[in-house]
């Protein structure tokens, strides 16, 4: 084979992922995948997601191949550092890709990645393939879109590559390379329903200040109506499932083209329950009516917090009271609201996470998650903070999600924090809503009482000061 593409996702090894199991393929490396086979290129997909590191192993050395391509995000590191080890073991030289490696380029490198791929993978592995095989690791500053550390020992970076303009002339993703029937009987056994995922566009021009754009940059970039249809219609003859994730970052960001796309699945028959991610600002009554006549059961919104100064630090450029409209507006259309909220961001206080909590209150979202703000090197968020970041670990067993923030609450506090908002917006929607225990309800109070009275007790309290602490350590351990 030219190249053995692989991600680092198992799920068996996550024990959150087990109590949620609702996985979904790789459609990054099946992009990868079907794109390079259209190029003539001989292409072994690894889906790690059912396996172990172990069949990993094996596979490297029954097929010995001469590349391995991996794909990284920061959730996967651990495994994809196992991952790279492994392949050089049985003689391949390691690739990576995916938004993790480009902004820790040469510490991947310096722990036995060959080349980290920069933005989207597909042009820039058919030049870099070919390459490879006649000249190896020689000339490779001619390549754009890459990093590699020369003969010198100094960490090379090439010119940015352009992004693909048309994405409808890509072929669909390889779904055929894995076993796509594992993931829907897995989500059918758990959930009684089974689920296939799809992306119709890559990127977001937003600007919410810790999401990072390391692949895509600031562009947003969609298939044609008909294309995307068709490879519905595809899906639907293929594998009939009963649900569908639009994996787009936000799905309505294009109201013509949602329109265009709506029309294309009735004149081919297609109606299939799905749930997606969008934006408060891009929701209004035709939009909303159109996303519930497709079939929208579940619509996810980046809330994230229900202060408008945060809101702006964040630039989300959004407003807290149209969120609030919309999540309602969501509901009389009988589509489920979900809500993405973020504590911890720089500046926020304690009153910001009461008014998070008003907010939920108001909203009344038929489910929310949190999480607490955490760095991820590349973002503004990042560069705000990054003085004050630090870390007792090396960087081969530590996370941008594990770094501590220099004068920020504690971790105690944000989990005092989260008990209270969990459950007092529980309480609130027993109230509304009924179908609530006596006994669930007291155990709500309690939890309200103990997380907002721990929550005060420790808001006195800091992460650490940066001076007294060791600074992130990017050698080799």
């Amino acid at each position: 084979m030219d190249i053995l593409l692989a991600h680092a996702y198992y799920l068996y090894e996550d024990p959150h992922e087990r109590q949620v199991m609702k996985p979904y393929p790789p459609l990054g490396i099946l992009y990868l995948s079907s794109y390079l086979k259209a190029q003539g290129f001989t292409i072994r997909a690894f889906d790690s997601t059912f396996a172990s590191m172990a069949d990993f192993e094996t596979l490297l050395r029954q097929e010995r191949p001469s590349v391995v391509g991996i794909y990284v995000n920061l959730m996967t590191k651990f495994n994809a550092l196992k991952m790279i080890a492994l392949a050089h073991q049985h003689g391949a030289r390691v690739i990576l890709g995916g938004p993790e490696p480009p902004y820790y380029a040469r510490e991947y490198l310096l722990r036995g990645a060959d080349v980290v791929v920069k933005g989207e993978g597909e042009l820039t592995l058919a030049e870099l393939l070919p390459h490879l095989a006649r000249h190896g690791m020689n000339g490779l500053d001619s390549i754009a879109g890459i990093a590699f550390i020369n003969s010198d020992g100094a960490l090379v970076e090439t010119q940015p590559r352009p992004f693909i303009p048309d994405l409808s002339a890509n072929p669909w993703a390889d779904r055929e390379a894995i076993d796509i029937p594992r993931y829907m009987a897995t989500w059918k056994t758990h959930h009684g329903q089974s689920s296939v995922s799809v992306i119709h566009a890559r990127g977001c021009p937003y600007t919410c200040t810790w999401c990072s754009h390391s692949v895509y940059g600031n562009t947003h970039r969609r298939r044609t109506p008909e294309d995307a249809a068709d490879e519905l219609l595809w899906i639907k003859e293929r594998y009939n499932p009963d649900l569908i994730w639009y994996a787009d970052d936000v799905f309505a960001i294009n109201q013509r083209w949602l329109y265009a796309y709506a029309d294309a699945l009735k004149q081919r028959g297609v109606r299939i329950p799905f749930e997606c991610i969008s934006r408060a600002d891009r929701l209004n009554e035709d939009v909303v009516r159109t996303l519930a006549e497709m079939g929208c059961f579940r619509l996810w919104n980046g809330s994230e917090s229900g202060s408008q100064k945060v809101l702006d630090a964040m630039q989300r450029k959004v407003q807290v009271t149209d969120v609030q409209a919309k999540t309602h507006l969501l509901k009389q259309h009988g589509i489920q609201a979900g809500m993405f909220i973020m504590l911890g961001y720089d500046g926020e206080e304690v009153e910001d996470i009461s008014a998070t909590v008003e907010h939920l209150k108001k909203c009344d979202p038929d489910v929310f998650l949190t999480t607490v703000a955490y760095p991820i090197k590349g973002t503004p968020y990042h560069a705000k903070v990054e003085a004050s970041v630090y870390t007792d670990l090396a960087w081969d067993v530590v996370s941008d999600r594990d770094m501590e923030i220099g004068g920020r609450h504690t971790r105690r506090f944000y989990r005092y924090a989260t008990r209270w908002m969990v459950n007092e917006v529980a309480l609130n929607r027993a109230r509304l809503h009924g179908g609530t225990s006596l006994a669930a309800r007291a155990k709500m109070a309690a939890n309200i009482v103990i997380g907002r009275a721990g929550m005060l007790a420790t808001a006195g309290g800091r992460s650490g000061e940066v001076k007294r602490s060791v600074k992130m350590s990017y050698t080799r351990s």
